[in-house]
C-alpha cells in the first residue's frame, strides 16, 4: 500500500501545481488545428449516421467527463490542459456553418484522421487509406468562415482580435504519415513527402499570421516509434532496433525526429519573414521521451508502451479489436499508463507534455515568456510585463 502510494505521488504533486499555475487569461481567445491528438468532438459531430469512430464509445472519456466526449483518450487532452492553463473555458468543437455566437473564446477545428496534405496529393503518391478527406486546409478553411462571422477579414478589428489570440497549429503530419506505414509504403517515399507536409504547415501559418495571428504554437509529432500500434505492426526479432532504455522502435522516433527537425527550420524561416510574431515550436517528442525512457519518475507503474486499453497482445493493440470496439478491454488505473490506445495517450501523460509545453524547457521560445509578452488585461490592453 506505501509503496503504491509512493509511486503515485509524482503524478499528484504534477497535478497540483498545473492546478496552481492557472492565472488569468493571457489571451482573450484560443483556437486550435490538428488531428486526433487534438479533436475534443469534430470526428464525432461529422461522422455519418451510424458510422461513429470507436474513439466515442466507452472506455474512452471514463476518466474525466464519465463518457465520451470526442477525446480519443480517457480524459482531458493537450488542447484542454492549455485551455485551463490560460484560464479559458475547454475549447468548442467547429464542425462548420455555425456562428461566432456560439464561440465567444474560441473553438477548435482539429479533426481525427485529418493530415497535413490533401487527399489528392497523398494518392498521387501512392497513399490512400487516409480516414478522412479532411486536410489542414480544409481546417484553415472553417476557421476563415467562422472569422468572418466575428470581424471583417481582412480588418485592423480582425487583427486586433486576433493578435489577442492563442493558436494552437497541430500536432498535425501524423496520419500522413500513419496511413503510409501502416499501407506499407517504401520508406524511402515516406521520407520523401516530409517537406511537403513541412511545407503545407509553414503555409497555414503564413495565412493565420496574414489574417492577424501573432502567437501560434506549432507542435512537432510524437515518438511514434513508442505508440503500441508501430511495435505491434514493425515487432522485430533484432534487439538494436529498439531504444534500450524506453523499448521503443529507433528507426521510427528517428523518423519523427527528421519531421521536427525540418519543422524546426520552417518555423525560424518564418519568423524572420514575420518578426512581429511569436512563433513557438512545442517539443511533444522531447517531452514523452523522458516518460518513456523513466516512466517510474512520473508515476507510470503500467507501462510506458503498452496500451491501456486494446484486443490483447504483447502492447495490448490488436488491429480487429480496437479499443471501444466489443469484446476490448480497459486497464483498471489508466493514470498509470503512458498509451490510452495505439496511438493516442493517456490523460495522466498529456497533463505532462502540456506542462512541460507551458512552463517548462519544451517549447522555443519559451511558452511562459511568450504569453506575458501576449498578456492583456480586462480591457484588452496589453499590459507592460
Amino acid at each position: 500500500m506505501a509503496a503504491a502510494a509512493a509511486s503515485a505521488l509524482p503524478v499528484l504533486l504534477l497535478s497540483l501545481s498545473f492546478a496552481a499555475g492557472a492565472r488569468s487569461p493571457c489571451f482573450t481567445s484560443f483556437f486550435s488545428f490538428g488531428d486526433s491528438i487534438t479533436d475534443t468532438g469534430n470526428q464525432m459531430l461529422l461522422a455519418p449516421d451510424g458510422n461513429l469512430p470507436h474513439c466515442c464509445f466507452p472506455p474512452y472519456g471514463e476518466t474525466y467527463f464519465g463518457r465520451p466526449s470526442g477525446r480519443c483518450s480517457d480524459g482531458r487532452l493537450i488542447v484542454d490542459f492549455i485551455a485551463e492553463h490560460l484560464g479559458l473555458p475547454l475549447l468548442t468543437p467547429f464542425p462548420g456553418k455555425l456562428h461566432s455566437n456560439d464561440f465567444p473564446l474560441g473553438a477548435n477545428f482539429a479533426e481525427g484522421g485529418a493530415t497535413a496534405l490533401d487527399f489528392h496529393f497523398l494518392a498521387e503518391k501512392g497513399i490512400y487509406n487516409t480516414h478522412t478527406n479532411l486536410s489542414l486546409q480544409v481546417e484553415i478553411d472553417r476557421f476563415k468562415e467562422l472569422l468572418a462571422t466575428i470581424c471583417s477579414s481582412p480588418s485592423a478589428e480582425c487583427k486586433d482580435y486576433l493578435s489577442k489570440s492563442l493558436i494552437l497549429l497541430g500536432e498535425i503530419g501524423g496520419i500522413d504519415y500513419n496511413r503510409a506505414f501502416f499501407e506499407d509504403v517504401a520508406s524511402d517515399k515516406i521520407i520523401a513527402i516530409v517537406p511537403y507536409v513541412v511545407a503545407e504547415i509553414g503555409k497555414s501559418v503564413k495565412q493565420l499570421v496574414e489574417l492577424g495571428a501573432v502567437t501560434i504554437l506549432i507542435p512537432g509529432n510524437l515518438p511514434i516509434g513508442c505508440w503500441p500500434g508501430y511495435l505491434t505492426k514493425f515487432w522485430s526479432p533484432n534487439k538494436e532496433d529498439y531504444d534500450p532504455l524506453s523499448g521503443c522502435l529507433v528507426w521510427y522516433n528517428n523518423f519523427a525526429q527528421h519531421h521536427n527537425k525540418l519543422l524546426q527550420q520552417e518555423i525560424v524561416r518564418l519568423q524572420k519573414l514575420y518578426p512581429h510574431t511569436n512563433l513557438m515550436y512545442g517539443d511533444y517528442f522531447g517531452s514523452a521521451t523522458r516518460f518513456h525512457r523513466h516512466p517510474e519518475n512520473f508515476g507510470f507503474t503500467g507501462s510506458a508502451v503498452v496500451a491501456c486499453c486494446g484486443g490483447g497482445g504483447p502492447y495490448n493493440y490488436n488491429e480487429s479489436l480496437i479499443c471501444g470496439n466489443p469484446g476490448s478491454k480497459a486497464c483498471a488505473e489508466p493514470s498509470t499508463y503512458v498509451n490510452w490506445d495505439d496511438h493516442h495517450f493517456t490523460e495522466a501523460a498529456y497533463r505532462i507534455v502540456a506542462k512541460d509545453v507551458l512552463e517548462g524547457p519544451f517549447s522555443t521560445p519559451r511558452f511562459n515568456a511568450s504569453c506575458l509578452m501576449g498578456r492583456t488585461t480586462d480591457s484588452g490592453r496589453h499590459s507592460s510585463y
